[in-house]
């Protein structure tokens, strides 16, 4: 096989009935990829007006594969399309256009039960994440959360210019509704460890607030419920790892990236230490 047959095959799919899968390790570092899911339930897929191919395309593939080498983490299987943990309760179902980039999404209003059912893993995610985060603060102290998702730039088309590099850095921090000034010494080291990689092609642009100022609901969860413990920095990698139309990745970059995630843990550690 060539590396991206051997690469998709490391990519198995989850259980259908995962909604996410959990590993705890020894460390105070966790990543998590709660936008890498596909899956949905039977009856959520016979309401879509979208087909797999369009909902992939706001997804973000891969993002368990670059964050798997932390030993804390978690990934959601089930998709964005069904309930969007990263949106807060209220908001997690995309029942409009605009609130999942102008897409219409379904063929029919949805039944209530199918709504609620969705909600539910909605709710049970947020418990057993504090569950999860409580304890790893109990056996560290403090923790840094690395939020990891991707997001796309070529939205014009296949073949269209891409987005600026001015609007679209390779990394996008984001830091908004963290503490900025208590988590300094967390995020500053974390970025210059992501400029100074010695990636393929050149050192990668890593900015903070630029694409995304990481206003998701876990990002404001970790904050609210651990607000002098948790450190949650959302994490977005532009799709140049991957043909986003797609869905095609490429290995090089993919590969890379999983390496520079496992090499900012030490890092990050030792920032946490060095701020106690």
């Amino acid at each position: 096989m060539n590396k991206t047959s051997d690469l998709l095959a490391d990519l198995a799919l989850p259980v259908a009935a995962e909604w996410w899968t959990q590993h705890r390790g020894d460390s105070p570092i966790i990543a998590t990829a709660i936008h890498n899911g596909h899956m949905t339930r039977d009856a959520v897929e016979r309401c879509f007006a979208l087909s797999k191919e369009e909902r992939l395309r706001e997804e973000d593939p891969f993002t368990e594969f670059i964050i798997r080498d932390v030993p804390n983490r978690i990934v959601v299987h089930r998709s964005r399309f069904e309930v969007d943990i990263n949106r807060s309760r209220n908001g997690a179902i995309y029942l409009r256009p605009e609130q999942a980039w102008g897409l219409k999404v379904w063929t029919c209003e949805l039944p209530h039960d199918l709504v609620e059912r969705s909600l539910a893993m909605h709710d049970e995610y947020y418990e057993m994440l504090k569950s999860f985060l409580a304890g790893i603060e109990r056996c560290y102290g403090r923790f840094v959360v690395l939020d990891v998702h991707s997001y796309n730039h070529r939205r014009d088309g296949p073949g269209a210019e891409p987005t600026v590099a001015a609007e679209a850095p390779d990394v996008n921090i984001g830091t908004f509704s963290m503490d900025r000034r208590k988590w300094a010494h967390v995020v500053d080291h974390f970025a210059e460890a992501l400029r100074s990689f010695d990636f393929p092609g050149g050192r990668l642009d890593v900015r903070e607030n630029i694409a995304f100022q990481g206003r998701g609901e876990q990002a404001r969860f970790i904050h609210e419920h651990f607000p002098d413990t948790g450190c949650a920095i959302a994490v977005e990698f532009k799709k140049f790892f991957m043909e986003e139309w797609t869905g095609t990745p490429y290995v090089e970059p993919l590969l890379a990236l999983r390496e520079l995630v496992a090499s900012t843990q030490p890092v990050l550690v030792e920032a946490l230490e060095a701020g106690r």
